[in-house]
Protein backbone atom coordinates (compact mmCIF):
# COMPACT_ATOMS: atom_id res chain seq x y z
CA UNK A 1 0.00 0.00 0.00
CA UNK A 2 0.92 3.64 -0.34
CA UNK A 3 0.59 5.13 3.15
CA UNK A 4 0.93 8.66 4.57
CA UNK A 5 1.52 9.56 8.22
CA UNK A 6 0.40 13.11 9.09
CA UNK A 7 0.10 15.30 12.17
CA UNK A 8 3.47 14.69 13.82
CA UNK A 9 6.55 16.90 13.71
CA UNK A 10 8.10 14.25 11.54
CA UNK A 11 11.13 12.01 11.31
CA UNK A 12 13.80 11.40 12.46
CA UNK A 13 12.01 11.54 15.83
CA UNK A 14 13.09 14.69 17.66
CA UNK A 15 10.19 15.74 19.87
CA UNK A 16 7.77 13.38 21.61
CA UNK A 17 5.53 10.35 21.51
CA UNK A 18 3.90 10.89 18.13
CA UNK A 19 7.30 11.35 16.52
CA UNK A 20 8.51 8.11 18.10
CA UNK A 21 5.42 6.41 16.69
CA UNK A 22 5.99 7.92 13.24
CA UNK A 23 9.58 6.70 13.09
CA UNK A 24 9.14 3.24 14.58
CA UNK A 25 5.93 2.48 12.70
CA UNK A 26 6.99 3.90 9.33
CA UNK A 27 10.25 1.93 9.37
CA UNK A 28 8.45 -1.33 10.11
CA UNK A 29 5.74 -0.75 7.52
CA UNK A 30 8.39 0.12 4.95
CA UNK A 31 10.31 -3.07 5.79
CA UNK A 32 7.12 -5.02 5.01
CA UNK A 33 7.03 -3.56 1.51
CA UNK A 34 4.68 -0.60 1.99
CA UNK A 35 5.44 2.77 0.41
CA UNK A 36 5.36 5.08 3.46
CA UNK A 37 5.70 8.87 3.61
CA UNK A 38 5.95 10.83 6.85
CA UNK A 39 5.01 14.52 6.60
CA UNK A 40 7.55 16.61 8.47
CA UNK A 41 7.76 20.23 9.67
CA UNK A 42 10.75 22.34 8.56
CA UNK A 43 11.99 23.02 12.09
CA UNK A 44 12.42 19.29 12.75
CA UNK A 45 13.65 18.19 9.33
CA UNK A 46 17.29 17.41 8.66
CA UNK A 47 18.41 19.40 5.59
CA UNK A 48 18.84 17.22 2.53
CA UNK A 49 17.38 14.11 4.18
CA UNK A 50 14.62 12.61 2.02
CA UNK A 51 14.34 9.14 3.56
CA UNK A 52 14.80 7.69 7.03
CA UNK A 53 14.86 4.00 7.90
CA UNK A 54 13.09 3.15 4.65
CA UNK A 55 10.33 5.76 4.90
CA UNK A 56 10.09 8.86 2.70
CA UNK A 57 10.12 12.34 4.21
CA UNK A 58 7.87 15.08 2.85
CA UNK A 59 8.56 18.53 4.28
CA UNK A 60 5.74 21.08 4.16
CA UNK A 61 5.60 24.57 5.73
CA UNK A 62 3.68 25.51 8.84
CA UNK A 63 2.93 28.53 11.00
CA UNK A 64 5.42 27.97 13.84
CA UNK A 65 3.45 29.38 16.75
CA UNK A 66 2.13 27.67 19.85
CA UNK A 67 -1.51 27.66 18.73
CA UNK A 68 -1.19 27.24 14.96
CA UNK A 69 1.79 24.95 14.39
CA UNK A 70 0.00 21.59 14.51
CA UNK A 71 -3.23 22.83 12.90
CA UNK A 72 -1.54 24.63 10.00
CA UNK A 73 0.74 21.74 9.17
CA UNK A 74 -2.07 19.22 9.53
CA UNK A 75 -4.26 21.23 7.14
CA UNK A 76 -1.56 21.60 4.49
CA UNK A 77 -0.52 17.96 4.82
CA UNK A 78 -4.10 16.76 4.43
CA UNK A 79 -4.57 18.84 1.28
CA UNK A 80 -1.34 17.49 -0.16
CA UNK A 81 -2.32 13.92 0.68
CA UNK A 82 -5.83 14.44 -0.72
CA UNK A 83 -4.43 15.14 -4.17
CA UNK A 84 -1.95 12.28 -4.04
CA UNK A 85 -2.55 8.58 -4.57
CA UNK A 86 -2.23 7.42 -0.96
CA UNK A 87 -4.48 4.48 -0.26
CA UNK A 88 -4.39 4.98 3.52
CA UNK A 89 -3.61 7.94 5.77
CA UNK A 90 -2.75 7.85 9.47
CA UNK A 91 -3.51 11.17 11.16
CA UNK A 92 -2.03 11.81 14.61
CA UNK A 93 -3.54 14.18 17.21
CA UNK A 94 -7.27 14.72 17.71
CA UNK A 95 -6.97 18.38 16.70
CA UNK A 96 -6.50 17.15 13.12
CA UNK A 97 -9.93 15.47 13.11
CA UNK A 98 -11.57 18.05 10.78
CA UNK A 99 -8.93 17.32 8.14
CA UNK A 100 -9.78 13.61 8.09
CA UNK A 101 -13.09 14.09 6.30
CA UNK A 102 -12.00 15.29 2.80
CA UNK A 103 -9.63 12.36 2.10
CA UNK A 104 -12.17 9.96 3.53
CA UNK A 105 -14.86 11.30 1.19
CA UNK A 106 -12.37 10.98 -1.66
CA UNK A 107 -12.08 7.26 -0.98
CA UNK A 108 -8.82 7.16 0.95
CA UNK A 109 -8.85 5.09 4.12
CA UNK A 110 -8.38 7.40 7.11
CA UNK A 111 -7.20 6.36 10.57
CA UNK A 112 -6.87 8.87 13.44
CA UNK A 113 -4.80 8.38 16.60
CA UNK A 114 -6.38 10.76 19.10
CA UNK A 115 -3.61 10.63 21.75
CA UNK A 116 -4.64 11.55 25.31
CA UNK A 117 -6.97 14.26 26.58
CA UNK A 118 -4.89 17.12 25.24
CA UNK A 119 -7.36 19.77 26.41
CA UNK A 120 -6.29 19.02 30.01
CA UNK A 121 -2.78 20.33 29.44
CA UNK A 122 -2.15 23.50 31.41
CA UNK A 123 -0.47 25.24 28.48
CA UNK A 124 -3.78 25.74 26.63
CA UNK A 125 -5.98 28.78 27.14
CA UNK A 126 -9.78 28.60 26.98
CA UNK A 127 -9.83 28.72 23.17
CA UNK A 128 -7.34 25.87 22.98
CA UNK A 129 -9.33 23.72 25.39
CA UNK A 130 -12.57 24.37 23.50
CA UNK A 131 -10.89 23.52 20.20
CA UNK A 132 -9.70 20.19 21.55
CA UNK A 133 -13.12 19.42 23.00
CA UNK A 134 -14.72 20.02 19.61
CA UNK A 135 -11.99 17.93 18.00
CA UNK A 136 -12.84 15.04 20.34
CA UNK A 137 -16.40 15.04 19.00
CA UNK A 138 -15.24 15.28 15.39
CA UNK A 139 -12.81 12.42 16.03
CA UNK A 140 -15.77 10.10 16.43
CA UNK A 141 -17.26 11.19 13.08
CA UNK A 142 -14.61 12.15 10.51
CA UNK A 143 -12.17 9.19 10.21
CA UNK A 144 -12.89 5.60 9.24
CA UNK A 145 -11.16 4.28 12.37
CA UNK A 146 -10.10 5.89 15.65
CA UNK A 147 -7.03 4.58 17.48
CA UNK A 148 -6.40 5.07 21.19
CA UNK A 149 -2.95 4.38 22.60
CA UNK A 150 -4.21 3.57 26.10
CA UNK A 151 -7.16 1.55 27.35
CA UNK A 152 -8.05 4.47 29.62
CA UNK A 153 -8.52 6.67 26.53
CA UNK A 154 -10.47 3.91 24.76
CA UNK A 155 -12.82 3.72 27.74
CA UNK A 156 -13.20 7.50 27.83
CA UNK A 157 -14.37 7.67 24.20
CA UNK A 158 -16.70 4.71 24.76
CA UNK A 159 -18.28 6.16 27.89
CA UNK A 160 -18.38 9.83 26.80
CA UNK A 161 -19.35 9.51 23.13
CA UNK A 162 -20.46 5.90 22.74
CA UNK A 163 -17.67 5.53 20.18
CA UNK A 164 -15.47 2.48 19.75
CA UNK A 165 -11.76 2.94 19.21
CA UNK A 166 -9.00 0.45 18.42
CA UNK A 167 -6.44 0.15 21.21
CA UNK A 168 -2.86 0.15 19.91
CA UNK A 169 -0.12 1.14 22.40
CA UNK A 170 3.51 2.08 21.84
CA UNK A 171 6.36 -0.39 21.77
CA UNK A 172 9.14 -0.41 24.32
CA UNK A 173 11.63 -2.88 22.88
CA UNK A 174 14.23 -0.49 21.49
CA UNK A 175 17.62 -1.82 20.37
CA UNK A 176 20.37 -1.77 22.98
CA UNK A 177 22.82 1.13 22.67
CA UNK A 178 26.25 0.42 21.24
CA UNK A 179 28.29 2.50 23.68
CA UNK A 180 28.32 5.04 26.52
CA UNK A 181 29.67 8.15 24.78
CA UNK A 182 26.76 10.29 25.95
CA UNK A 183 27.38 9.31 29.57
CA UNK A 184 31.04 10.23 29.20
CA UNK A 185 30.16 13.59 27.66
CA UNK A 186 27.89 14.40 30.60
CA UNK A 187 30.29 13.08 33.24
CA UNK A 188 28.02 10.18 34.23
CA UNK A 189 28.72 6.59 35.25
CA UNK A 190 26.42 3.60 34.58
CA UNK A 191 23.92 2.90 37.37
CA UNK A 192 24.98 6.08 39.19
CA UNK A 193 22.39 8.65 38.14
CA UNK A 194 18.65 9.23 38.18
CA UNK A 195 16.94 9.97 34.87
CA UNK A 196 13.86 12.03 34.02
CA UNK A 197 12.79 12.36 30.35
CA UNK A 198 9.89 14.45 29.08
CA UNK A 199 8.92 17.65 27.33
CA UNK A 200 9.46 20.36 29.93
CA UNK A 201 5.86 21.48 30.23
CA UNK A 202 3.90 22.03 33.47
CA UNK A 203 1.75 18.88 33.41
CA UNK A 204 4.91 16.75 33.14
CA UNK A 205 6.01 18.00 36.56
CA UNK A 206 9.77 18.35 36.14
CA UNK A 207 9.61 21.07 38.81
CA UNK A 208 8.10 18.65 41.32
CA UNK A 209 10.81 16.08 40.60
CA UNK A 210 13.71 18.50 41.07
CA UNK A 211 12.13 19.84 44.26
CA UNK A 212 11.78 16.32 45.63
CA UNK A 213 15.37 15.53 44.68
CA UNK A 214 16.64 18.29 46.98
CA UNK A 215 15.65 16.00 49.87
CA UNK A 216 17.45 12.94 48.47
CA UNK A 217 20.84 12.61 50.19
CA UNK A 218 24.05 11.80 48.38
CA UNK A 219 25.94 13.08 45.36
CA UNK A 220 24.35 11.13 42.50
CA UNK A 221 23.14 13.44 39.73
CA UNK A 222 19.58 13.79 38.50
CA UNK A 223 19.58 14.15 34.70
CA UNK A 224 16.58 16.08 33.35
CA UNK A 225 16.38 15.38 29.62
CA UNK A 226 13.96 17.41 27.55
CA UNK A 227 12.96 20.76 26.17
CA UNK A 228 9.81 22.50 24.89
CA UNK A 229 9.52 25.17 22.19
CA UNK A 230 6.87 27.30 23.90
CA UNK A 231 7.65 26.91 27.62
CA UNK A 232 10.69 29.10 28.29
CA UNK A 233 9.27 30.60 31.48
CA UNK A 234 8.43 27.19 32.91
CA UNK A 235 11.87 25.79 32.02
CA UNK A 236 13.50 28.75 33.77
CA UNK A 237 11.37 28.01 36.83
CA UNK A 238 12.45 24.36 36.84
CA UNK A 239 16.10 25.39 36.73
CA UNK A 240 15.65 27.68 39.73
CA UNK A 241 14.16 24.80 41.72
CA UNK A 242 17.17 22.53 41.11
CA UNK A 243 20.24 22.07 43.29
CA UNK A 244 23.77 21.62 42.00
CA UNK A 245 23.39 17.89 41.34
CA UNK A 246 20.78 18.38 38.61
CA UNK A 247 21.95 18.32 34.98
CA UNK A 248 19.95 19.88 32.12
CA UNK A 249 21.47 18.56 28.87
CA UNK A 250 18.42 19.53 26.81
CA UNK A 251 16.63 17.16 24.46
CA UNK A 252 18.58 14.03 23.46
CA UNK A 253 17.38 11.54 20.86
CA UNK A 254 18.37 8.31 19.18
CA UNK A 255 21.53 6.54 20.31
CA UNK A 256 22.31 9.09 23.03
CA UNK A 257 18.84 8.76 24.51
CA UNK A 258 19.10 4.97 24.55
CA UNK A 259 22.49 5.15 26.26
CA UNK A 260 21.05 7.29 29.05
CA UNK A 261 17.97 5.12 29.46
CA UNK A 262 19.81 1.80 29.45
CA UNK A 263 22.25 2.80 32.18
CA UNK A 264 20.13 4.78 34.68
CA UNK A 265 19.96 3.58 38.28
CA UNK A 266 16.41 4.90 38.49
CA UNK A 267 13.95 6.37 36.00
CA UNK A 268 11.23 8.81 37.12
CA UNK A 269 7.99 9.33 35.14
CA UNK A 270 5.97 12.26 36.49
CA UNK A 271 3.49 12.97 33.67
CA UNK A 272 -0.16 13.46 34.56
CA UNK A 273 -1.79 14.07 31.13
CA UNK A 274 -1.74 11.96 27.98
CA UNK A 275 -2.17 8.37 26.91
CA UNK A 276 0.63 5.83 26.92
CA UNK A 277 3.97 7.64 27.27
CA UNK A 278 6.74 6.11 25.13
CA UNK A 279 9.54 7.03 27.52
CA UNK A 280 7.81 5.12 30.33
CA UNK A 281 7.39 2.03 28.17
CA UNK A 282 10.98 2.31 26.94
CA UNK A 283 12.38 2.62 30.47
CA UNK A 284 10.53 -0.57 31.38
CA UNK A 285 11.84 -2.22 28.23
CA UNK A 286 15.42 -1.49 29.23
CA UNK A 287 14.78 -3.13 32.59
CA UNK A 288 15.15 -0.02 34.69
CA UNK A 289 13.80 0.48 38.18
CA UNK A 290 10.98 2.92 37.44
CA UNK A 291 9.06 5.28 39.71
CA UNK A 292 5.87 6.64 38.14
CA UNK A 293 3.15 9.11 39.04
CA UNK A 294 0.04 7.02 39.56
CA UNK A 295 -2.22 8.57 36.94
CA UNK A 296 -4.67 6.10 35.36
CA UNK A 297 -2.68 6.04 32.11
CA UNK A 298 0.64 5.39 33.86
CA UNK A 299 -0.97 2.78 36.12
CA UNK A 300 -2.21 0.93 33.07
CA UNK A 301 1.34 0.62 31.73
CA UNK A 302 3.41 0.18 34.85
CA UNK A 303 1.27 -1.24 37.68
CA UNK A 304 2.98 -4.34 39.05
CA UNK A 305 6.15 -3.61 37.08
CA UNK A 306 7.25 -0.35 38.70
CA UNK A 307 6.89 1.78 41.83
CA UNK A 308 4.05 4.34 42.09
CA UNK A 309 4.06 7.73 43.79
CA UNK A 310 1.80 10.79 43.91
CA UNK A 311 3.50 13.78 42.31
CA UNK A 312 1.51 16.06 44.61
CA UNK A 313 3.43 14.60 47.58
CA UNK A 314 7.09 15.47 46.96
CA UNK A 315 8.17 14.09 50.34
CA UNK A 316 6.89 10.65 49.34
CA UNK A 317 8.76 10.81 46.03
CA UNK A 318 11.93 11.88 47.81
CA UNK A 319 11.60 8.96 50.24
CA UNK A 320 11.01 6.50 47.40
CA UNK A 321 14.03 7.69 45.41
CA UNK A 322 16.17 7.59 48.55
CA UNK A 323 15.14 4.02 49.35
CA UNK A 324 15.95 2.77 45.83
CA UNK A 325 19.33 4.52 45.68
CA UNK A 326 20.32 3.42 49.20
CA UNK A 327 19.68 -0.29 48.51
CA UNK A 328 19.53 -1.01 44.78
CA UNK A 329 19.86 -4.76 45.28
CA UNK A 330 16.61 -4.84 47.23
CA UNK A 331 14.79 -3.31 44.25
CA UNK A 332 16.46 -5.29 41.48
CA UNK A 333 13.41 -7.56 41.20
CA UNK A 334 11.62 -4.66 39.52
CA UNK A 335 14.03 -4.79 36.61
CA UNK A 336 12.88 -8.23 35.52
CA UNK A 337 9.24 -7.35 36.10
CA UNK A 338 9.69 -4.32 33.85
CA UNK A 339 11.24 -6.37 31.03
CA UNK A 340 8.51 -8.98 31.28
CA UNK A 341 5.76 -6.36 31.02
CA UNK A 342 7.17 -4.97 27.79
CA UNK A 343 7.85 -8.41 26.32
CA UNK A 344 4.22 -9.38 26.95
CA UNK A 345 2.36 -6.21 25.97
CA UNK A 346 4.50 -3.51 24.36
CA UNK A 347 6.45 -4.89 21.40
CA UNK A 348 6.86 -2.79 18.27
CA UNK A 349 6.29 -5.80 16.02
CA UNK A 350 2.83 -6.24 17.55
CA UNK A 351 2.14 -2.51 17.24
CA UNK A 352 3.06 -2.61 13.55
CA UNK A 353 0.84 -5.67 13.01
CA UNK A 354 -2.19 -3.87 14.42
CA UNK A 355 -1.59 -0.64 12.53
CA UNK A 356 -1.04 -2.56 9.29
CA UNK A 357 -4.36 -4.31 9.84
CA UNK A 358 -6.37 -1.12 10.40
CA UNK A 359 -4.69 0.67 7.51
CA UNK A 360 -5.45 -2.26 5.23
CA UNK A 361 -9.06 -2.39 6.41
CA UNK A 362 -8.81 -5.73 8.16
CA UNK A 363 -10.73 -6.63 11.31
CA UNK A 364 -8.93 -5.79 14.55
CA UNK A 365 -10.05 -6.43 18.12
CA UNK A 366 -10.89 -3.04 19.74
Amino acid sequence: MKIAILGTRGIPARYGGFETLAEELSSRLAARGHDVTVFTRPRYAQPGLTQWRGAKIRVLPTIPTKYLDTVAHGFLSSLDALFSDYEAILFCNAINAPFCLPPRLAGQRVVLNVDGLERNRRKWNLAGRVAYRVAEVLSTLAPDIVVSDARVIRDYYRETYGAETIFIPYGGDLPAPSGTETLTRLGLEPEKYVLYVSRLEPENNADAVVRAYRDVPGSLPLVVVGDAPYAKEYIAQVRTEADGRVLFPGAIYGEGYRQLLANAALYVQATEVGGTHPALVEALGFGRVVCYHDSPENEEVASGAALPFDVRRPADLAALMTAVLDDPAAYSVWKERARERVAQEYRWSDVADRYAAVLEGKSVIP
